[in-house]
């Protein structure tokens, strides 16, 4: 009797072993690839023939698009149709209309569309923003917001890699790019209700959580791709969680060199 029972101890502690192994085999693989939307368009650095190579490079199972779920069935209707996007929130994004929808013809993945934004969302910010530039009560406000951007842009033009594919993914970039970013959210997040910075991230990210719930455990390969500027956002949270493992850029960026 003694004897079955260790044999059944060993079997129990096999299974718990094996299925520990099993879930950390099991765990997606998650990359953040940050954008410079019609950048890729003008950039030699970070052009539109150099992002299809990084993205075939990557081969993702699913891409996590910066792209409205409200907005999504009319692109890829289009797309479907005659190999254009019409969409207007879409094609303004090159990544998307030159790079991944293209590239849908050849490669196995899915896109998921997980975009916070809205238009009206979009139009009160910029009515908010305008009115606070001219509110005389709001000038030291805004001369912080204004000198922020300046100190970020002239940081980015004394390093000159501001669309270098490298540079853009490292946390250098985020930590430059966030001395606006931070003194932006801090004064006017609340104030811009939907559309302020952490606000909108948060609708963006709730939108990646859902997805990243959905395929939990499968072995997956996800790309998120958003503007370079919610990069480091992203990560800040995506770092939080154990389910995934978080790949590094760079191995990607020097094998298409």
């Amino acid at each position: 009797m003694k004897n079955i029972i260790n044999i059944g101890l060993f079997l129990i502690g096999l299974v718990y072993i094996t299925s520990c192994t099993q879930e950390k085999t099991t765990k997606n693989e998650v990359l953040v690839l940050g954008t410079i939307h019609s950048g890729h368009l003008t950039k030699e650095e970070y052009s539109i023939e150099k992002l299809t190579k990084l993205i075939q490079e990557i081969k993702p199972d699913i891409i996590l698009t910066e792209i409205p779920p409200d907005r999504f069935a009319a692109a890829i209707a289009g797309f479907k149709k005659d190999d254009s996007i019409s969409e207007p929130r879409v094609m303004r994004f090159p990544e998307y209309t030159d790079v991944i929808f293209p590239l849908s013809k050849t490669m196995n993945f899915e896109i998921i569309p997980t975009a916070g934004w809205t238009r009206p969302m979009a139009l009160e910010r910029q009515q908010k923003l305008r009115a606070i530039s001219k509110d005389s009560t709001r000038i030291e406000d805004w001369k912080s917001y204004t000198t922020a951007n300046k100190t970020s842009d002239s940081l980015m033009k004394i390093i000159g890699k501001e669309n270098d594919p490298y540079f853009i993914h490292t946390n250098t970039y985020d930590s430059i790019y966030n001395i606006s970013l931070d003194v932006y959210n801090k004064l006017f997040n609340v104030e811009l209700g939907l559309g302020g910075w952490d606000n909108i991230n948060i609708a963006h990210y709730w939108n990646i959580e859902k997805a990243l719930e959905k395929y939990r455990y499968q072995n997956k390969r996800i790309l998120i791709t958003y503007g370079a500027g919610h990069k480091g956002w992203f990560l800040k949270e995506l770092r939080k969680r154990d389910d995934i493992t978080l790949l590094e850029m760079k191995p990607f960026l020097d094998n298409i060199q």
